[in-house]
């Protein structure tokens, strides 16, 4: 289904039920959206995984503006403020009280932006495989320490100037060093990729390279699930720290998993059970 906000129709599609029947009531159960990564993917990325979270939750998956099937906009709305502001608009459209944001990847920057921007609608925060701020630096040391000389440059002249040609060598060389199990490749050949939101948000001048939530995220006041992958190379495990330690610690629960990658859940399902007992808790 399609949900205009702000002038601009969001993709939707909801994923298990929000009441359920037990013995004379039926109980309410929390809604979770989900936060796909990229930018320019869409949330076919990440449905089905993130379906086994619909045992004790209602997922709410969209495709950013910009994104997936979702309408284009123009290039000028491809920004984290922008993208925060969409999911406030979705989440009031939709009439949810108390929404659990799940942003992985790059929706962990969607995330942390409606964090800073909308407080006073978010319940809990769940921020997978993501980062406060890009650094450049960690990413190419991690992809040469996993990968070689050949990821790092390859990863060196993607982020540099995103394009058709090296978007293939990234595609190739790098990303099967996102996860210690390799995902389907079905889930790669459905995904509707959006080259030039790439290249708008990640290229030299892009917002990728500027952005800080750390300030705001020393500001958080509802209970975050931090988790990263201790062999992840877009998302160092070095800079998942850094983020975690700006969470004050009443609110901070970060679980780093051993022997994973980019989105722990690829390489670990017990991920999936945290999730759950913190959705729950």
């Amino acid at each position: 289904m399609h949900i205009e906000v702000d002038g601009c129709r969001l993709y939707v599609d909801v994923v298990g039920s929000g009441l359920v029947a037990q013995g004379p009531a039926m109980v309410e159960r929390p809604v979770v959206f989900i936060l796909h990564g990229g930018p320019g993917f869409d949330h076919s990325t990440v449905k089905p995984a993130f379906d086994p979270l619909a045992d004790v939750a209602q997922l709410v998956y969209y495709d950013h503006r910009g994104q997936g099937r979702s309408d284009a906009s123009t290039p000028d709305a491809w920004n984290l403020d922008q993208w925060a502001d969409d999911l406030r608009g979705l989440v009031d459209a939709l009439g949810i009280e108390k929404p659990i944001v799940h942003g992985i990847s790059f929706g962990g920057f969607v995330a942390q932006s409606y964090a800073s921007r909308h407080p006073d609608r978010l319940h809990k925060l769940i921020l997978a495989s993501t980062v406060a701020r890009v650094d450049m630096r960690l990413v190419y040391e991690a992809f040469e320490r996993f990968g070689g000389e050949r990821a790092r440059a390859a990863a060196e002249c993607f982020w540099t100037a995103p394009t058709g040609e090296s978007a293939i060598e990234y595609a190739t060389t790098c990303l099967p060093l996102y996860h210690q199990r390799q995902p389907d490749p079905n889930v790669a050949r459905r995904a509707i990729v959006k080259l030039e939101v790439i290249s708008h948000f990640s290229g030299p001048k892009g917002e990728h390279h500027s952005f800080d939530f750390r300030e705001a995220l020393s500001r958080l006041r509802c209970p975050t699930l931090v988790t990263a992958g201790e062999l992840d190379p877009i998302t160092p495990i070095e800079a998942v720290r850094e983020l975690a330690d700006c969470i004050p610690e009443e609110h901070r629960h970060f679980e780093v998993f051993a022997g994973c990658g980019h989105g722990v859940h690829h390489d670990d399902p017990r991920a999936f059970e945290l999730m759950k007992a913190f959705i729950q808790g």
